[in-house]
């Protein structure tokens, strides 16, 4: 060739074409990249500017009045942690959310209000604080609140990693509301008893058949052994959402799990890579992660990211934290990724 390397390297870029060996260690870092950064959301901050919105902006114009949490670090993806997502959802009396459905999974976990319910694919599941609602990919939804007072839920999806993959697809449904097929409340009353699940249902699927993990029940497992059980040293007392059919996740890209730290718990340093947001049930306290102090308080939500270094810390001499989190560990070890580290 008669060019230079300068020119070479000019006409190759021309063409959509690279040279590794100017890229390698931009592919091949020695540890995972840091883009998603430690950040925590002050959900008693934020609670103004939802109440606003609710007065400001009617149902119909928004779809979903929702605050997006967005991650400094990952504000192209509309992501809070890598792979997935969290916003907080407003819904007032007598309001409709049009049904829909997408590809993506997602959740909601109740944090405020009473009356509300949201129906997935012709079952009406009802709302109270506490509760986790499963709405698996391509799952009809839409909610309805026939209470008094706002009703204010975390929604969290994988949105982000699908969108990653360009495999998300969107439709609105013929009607506002669906029409209700099933009783209310059957998925969890059919599968909430522990080991005992319905023999006559055939279809076995990777998403959890449960439609509601209801608060009730969550706060008996933890009277049942909190206060017995040695737990974790990083986590404390963590329980995690399952599927009945598979005893994994809830669903196959998102792991749910809920945890008590006992008064003055200081757990132990750990590292993994799989990006976590967690959402404070009550309590209070700090979570360092990778040096950084996040103090939170009831309602909170923060992220530690992947392959970040964290710390729990219940500061109360006298009151459990109760912390729920979901993450994308699912994803992470079904690719042969999952790594942890204590420190």
């Amino acid at each position: 060739m008669t060019v230079t390397t300068g020119e070479a390297y000019e006409q190759l870029a021309a063409q959509s074409v690279g040279t590794l060996w100017r890229h390698l260690g931009d592919l091949f870092p020695a540890e995972p990249p840091r883009r998603a950064v430690p950040f925590r959301w002050d959900y008693r901050g934020l609670r103004p500017y939802m109440l606003h919105f609710a007065d400001a902006l009617s149902i119909e114009e928004a779809q979903r009045r929702v605050l997006m949490l967005i991650n400094p670090g990952l504000r192209q993806e509309s992501a809070t942690v890598t792979g997935l997502y969290a916003g907080i959802q407003i819904i007032l009396p007598g309001e409709q959310a049009q049904a829909h459905r997408h590809s993506a999974n997602a959740f909601r976990f109740i944090i405020e209000g009473s009356g509300a319910y949201t129906t997935v694919s012709g079952e009406r599941v009802h709302m109270h604080p506490g509760d986790l609602l499963l709405t698996p990919g391509w799952h009809w939804h839409d909610h309805y609140h026939e209470g008094e007072g706002p009703m204010m839920w975390l929604d969290g999806l994988d949105f982000p990693l699908v969108n990653s993959l360009d495999t998300q697809f969107f439709e609105l449904h013929s009607e506002t509301a669906q029409k209700v097929s099933v009783p209310d409340g059957l998925s969890s009353a059919q599968f909430i008893h522990g080991r005992l699940n319905p023999a006559w249902i055939a279809e076995r699927s990777a998403n959890s058949p449960i439609g509601n993990y209801p608060w009730v029940e969550t706060s008996r497992a933890f009277e049942a052994i909190a206060d017995n059980a040695d737990g974790s040293d990083v986590d404390g007392v963590v329980l995690e959402y399952t599927n009945p059919w598979t005893g994994g996740p809830v669903m196959p890209t998102v792991s749910c799990r809920i945890q008590r730290l006992v008064p003055g718990f200081r757990g132990e340093a750990r590292r993994h890579t799989a990006g976590t947001i967690l959402h404070v049930v009550r309590g209070e306290g700090t979570t360092i992660v990778d040096g950084h102090e996040l103090t939170w308080g009831e309602k909170d939500i923060f992220v530690v990211p992947s392959w970040a270094t964290y710390q729990h810390v219940n500061s109360s001499k006298s009151q459990d934290a109760v912390l729920f989190s979901y993450s994308n560990e699912p994803v992470v070890r079904a690719l042969g990724l999952y790594r942890e580290e204590l420190l």
